[in-house]
């Protein structure tokens, strides 16, 4: 696998300084809905605080990033895929390129790739039905609840078996167009984090409610991005995993506003996709 981290250009500026935007009021479980809510509910609850950080560059350290250590790594990866709003495209080609890509970055002895979500900044009615924005509140998609339920609700007689051993929920996310220019995303240092940082909160679909982590601030947090994101890389986000030896367990991160983003930057255009990774 080839981790150089060439394919998108890199800024001049060692670091940005960007609100991030996390969670401020602990008193209540907050609530996010992934449907339109009953009317007079928020999308999402619980109040929000903007904090001025520091969002460092990457690409210079990217050799060095790491998923058990930072949890998140920058790769080189060439896609086949030529259009990724076709979801039926994405399935046959992708999901093959993501769990090779998965396991030769591991070592895992088996990745099943379960999900995607294709985002774009384009606001309602242009952004076309069913395509999600960027996500700009810190947070991590699982949770020590969620992570194993997950695996349970997707290979149900086999979990039982596969929750004994060690597994990771790990996803891929990459620019599906020309290099991220607006609204990149941010990951944050594992090593800067405690457990605490991390609060359960509800996440609403209309069948289920699943359990993802909200953000609280910390100020000890470090936060990194790679400037100009181009479609042939990609980055794991480590967002769960069962071993308690030391190594990263989530990662959190998010969508944030870069000022040095040009006036005319074309809104973002991002695929995340969402893989079982499973060890001996």
């Amino acid at each position: 696998m080839d981790t150089s981290t060439g394919g998108g250009a890199p800024a001049n500026l060692d670091h940005v300084l960007a609100p991030v935007n996390y969670l401020a009021d602990r008193s209540e479980r907050p609530v996010a809905y992934l449907y339109e809510p009953p009317e007079g509910v928020p999308l999402r609850s619980g109040k929000n605080v903007k904090e001025q950080m520091t969002i460092r560059n990457g690409r210079p350290l990217a050799w060095q990033l790491t998923l058990d250590d930072q949890g998140f790594a920058l790769v080189n990866h060439k896609t086949a895929v030529r259009n990724f709003y076709d979801d039926t495209e994405v399935k046959a080609v992708y999901y093959q390129e993501v769990a090779e890509l998965v396991m030769q970055a591991t070592g895992a002895q088996r990745v099943v790739v379960f999900d995607h979500n294709v985002r774009n900044g384009l606001k309602m009615p242009e952004r076309k039905a069913g395509i999600r924005e960027p996500v700009k509140f810190a947070h991590n998609d699982y949770t020590l609840k969620s992570g194993p339920q997950r695996v349970c609700d997707l290979l149900g007689d086999e979990a039982e078996q596969l929750l004994k051993r060690r597994f990771a929920v790990i996803n891929v996310w990459r620019s599906i167009a020309g290099p991220i220019l607006e609204s990149p995303l941010a990951v944050c240092d594992a090593q800067s984090m405690k457990l605490d940082d991390f609060v359960r909160t509800d996440l609403k679909y209309r069948d289920r409610t699943g359990e993802v982590y909200s953000i609280a601030f910390n100020p000890n947090h470090r936060w990194y991005y790679f400037p100009k994101m181009a479609k042939d890389e990609a980055l794991l986000l480590k967002c769960y995993d069962s071993a308690t030896d030391g190594r990263a367990r989530f990662t959190a991160h998010t969508a944030f506003e870069d000022p040095t983003s040009p006036s005319d930057a074309p809104p973002r255009e991002s695929i995340e996709a969402r893989t079982l990774v499973f060890f001996a």
